[in-house]
Formats: structure tokens, sequence, C-alpha cells
């Protein structure tokens, strides 16, 4: 199906996307993903929040389609929830979604989904950037900010990375 068809919800929920798009009011937005420096930094934050977070009760998930509102589904790098969301595509927040840029993402394309996430009920969306080793927390209060002390943090959770651990 090409992009830019509009769909139903029904019709997206039954469709596997390789690899998953997101669905935006009856259309679908492909992804940017699949290069090395961006499946490297997705698949070590994964690795350390399933490693060292899902013994205190949190579940770590990469790539799960989240609805963020009625007709709008988000696919996060990774999302970590407080206990299980006891839904296959779920519409329950996560505590924190972590989106990973490519070199083909643009900010204001990323600052869309930043608001998704909020207005869902995400409490902290991370946003790094392998090529310049940077990264940046948004949450509903502070909105988007680069992290400069080197950790990053989830709030009002323990969750936290050191950047140095993740580039």
């Amino acid at each position: 199906m090409p992009v830019g068809t509009t769909i139903s919800v029904e019709e997206y929920l039954a469709t596997a996307y390789e690899p998953d798009c997101d669905f935006i009011d009856g259309k679908i937005e492909e992804r940017n993903v699949g290069e090395w420096d961006h499946a490297r930094v997705q698949g070590r934050i994964y690795a350390l929040l399933a490693q060292r977070y899902e013994g205190q009760g949190y579940l770590a998930a990469p790539e799960l389609r989240l609805r963020v509102a009625p007709n709008r589904f988000r696919v996060p790098d990774v999302c970590v929830f407080a206990g299980n969301p006891g839904q296959q595509v779920p519409s329950v927040a996560p505590v924190l979604c972590v989106e990973v840029l490519s070199p083909e993402d643009r900010m204001s394309r990323i600052e869309v989904r930043i608001n998704d996430y909020l207005a869902m009920g995400v409490a902290t969306v991370w946003i790094l950037d392998p090529s310049t080793r940077q990264a940046f927390v948004a949450t509903a209060v502070e909105g988007l900010q680069e992290v400069k002390t080197g950790i990053l943090l989830a709030e009002g959770t323990r969750i936290q990375l050191a950047l140095s651990e993740i580039f």
C-alpha cells in the first residue's frame, strides 16, 4: 500500500509494515530507521533499560505501536511502562518514550512526535542524535531541553542512563 493512502484504523492494525509505520489521521507515515548508528544506539538503550529496570517493575519494549490518540499511532524506538500495559497496542501512556534520530530526521517532524507522546500522558521523552552525540529531554512542564549533565533522567521514576553508556 502506498504511503499517503487513506485507510482505516482497523486496516492499519491488521497490516504488518516493514519497518513498522506510524498512522496519523488515516495516513501511513514512514519512520526513518535501519542505519547502523541508529540501530546500535536503539539497541543499547533498550538493553540497558531492560537489564536494569525490569526487576523494578518497569517493562521496556522496542518499536511498539502506541495509540497516542483515537486516530493516531506512533512507534517509538523504545518505550518503558510502569508494569504491563495490558494491551497489545497500548493506549495507556508509557512513563518514557525514546526516539533515536536518523540523518533524514527534521526537528519539526520530531516535535510533532514529542507533542503526541506528551499529549498522550507520557511523562518524559528522550531524543538522541548519534551523529552529534547529543541528547535532549522533553517534558510537559520543561519543554525540550538539551542534556548538559551527561545523565538522562525519566521524570517521576528511578530510570536514568549515562550518555557515556549509550554513545
